[in-house]
């Protein structure tokens, strides 16, 4: 199955964030030198402002809105998609603020917002994420119909990598036993879609298929098909004569075995995949692979290793000839290394 670009994600939507005020009041009076008016009248002004803390010294400041402004907020933006988005980040804000009632109250109304819609492309992910977020709080029955609904429509997802990792990441909620639905036939059912798919797509992005179907394994808990997995991918990596596909396949397979603990041979993969992606002629796809390694070397928690990766991503990137292709990949890396922050 050929492989078209990547819809780019309107959000990170594999996390949901609550938003967070703050507000600083400093007051600082000279020592008192005598009874004289104006000092008096600083004091008094001081003593105001500090009392209307929450409307603001001087002027009217809004504090933080409360969840019902939050939730209008959510239902008036523009699509059924962005209304979603907005309502499962107000579903996080509830849970962490320990209204589990709320929260799941609240990610019901944005699954069927998204189950009313007929872009795959679009909900398919999202319904993933949103299973994943309710399962983990207690609404298993909603999160079992938005997988279902997800993983009918995965295989109208154009992009073939994007298809095998819905597929993954739904087989690794639905066998889950902690977070999840402790469904092992649907997990097995739904892997074995995802492997299968994955072993069609095209050589040149296969690893990267067969690191999302690794990983759903693990979090499904399928050990030995997730080990099994990891072999072939490495196989597939290894065997790859495309050297960045060589290099982003190691940093793949890398990023399997942090994720399962395995961190000594993580580490020896990602040693591996950066010294292919240094070999790299071409600076453009030498930027690209360095930029995988970085990311992979991130996730496994060695954030100094991962800032030097980078920087030698970013030199090479800043080496590519065409303007267009070099502000990209400029751009892709150095948001790359924002994210170290």
């Amino acid at each position: 199955m050929p492989r078209l670009p990547h819809t780019p994600k309107a959000t990170s939507d594999h996390q949901l964030a609550g938003l967070t005020s703050r507000a600083v009041l400093r007051l600082t009076a000279p020592p008192l030198t005598g009874a004289w008016l104006g000092h008096t009248a600083l004091m008094l002004a001081a003593m105001l402002c500090l009392a209307s803390l929450l409307t603001g010294c001087g002027g009217s400041a809004k504090g933080p809105q409360s969840i019902n402004d939050q939730l209008q907020q959510a239902r008036k933006q523009s699509s059924p998609d962005r209304q979603a988005l907005a309502l499962l980040r107000v579903a996080s804000k509830q849970n962490a603020d320990n209204d589990s009632g709320g929260a799941i109250k609240t990610g019901k109304e944005a699954v069927e917002l998204l189950i009313s819609m007929d872009d795959a492309n679009a909900t398919a992910p999202r319904l993933v994420s949103a299973a994943g977020f309710l399962a983990a709080i207690g609404d298993k029955a909603t999160a079992r119909r938005a997988l279902g609904v997800a993983t009918e429509r995965a295989g109208s997802i154009g992009d073939a990598v994007r298809q095998v990792s819905v597929l993954a990441e739904a087989g690794g909620i639905y066998g889950n036993r902690e977070t999840g639905l402790a469904d092992s036939s649907a997990a097995t059912g739904t892997l074995t879609r995802a492997r299968d798919a994955a072993l069609e797509v095209e050589e040149r992005y296969r690893a990267e298929a067969l690191a999302a179907v690794a990983l759903g394994y693990t979090k499904g808990n399928v050990a030995a098909e997730a080990a099994s997995m990891v072999e072939q991918l490495l196989e597939t990596a290894r065997g790859n004569e495309n050297p960045r596909a060589k290099a982003e396949g190691l940093a793949a397979a890398a990023n399997v075995k942090s994720r399962v603990g395995e961190g000594e041979e993580a580490k020896a993969l990602l040693e591996e995949a950066a010294g292919v992606a240094r070999e790299i002629e071409r600076t453009e796809s030498r930027a690209y692979a360095l930029l995988a390694v970085g990311e992979a070397t991130a996730e496994s928690g060695d954030t100094a290793t991962a800032q030097a990766v980078l920087e030698e991503a970013y030199a090479a990137a800043d080496k590519v000839g065409d303007p267009e292709q070099r502000k990209l990949v400029l751009a892709k890396v150095s948001r790359a290394i924002d994210g170290l922050k």
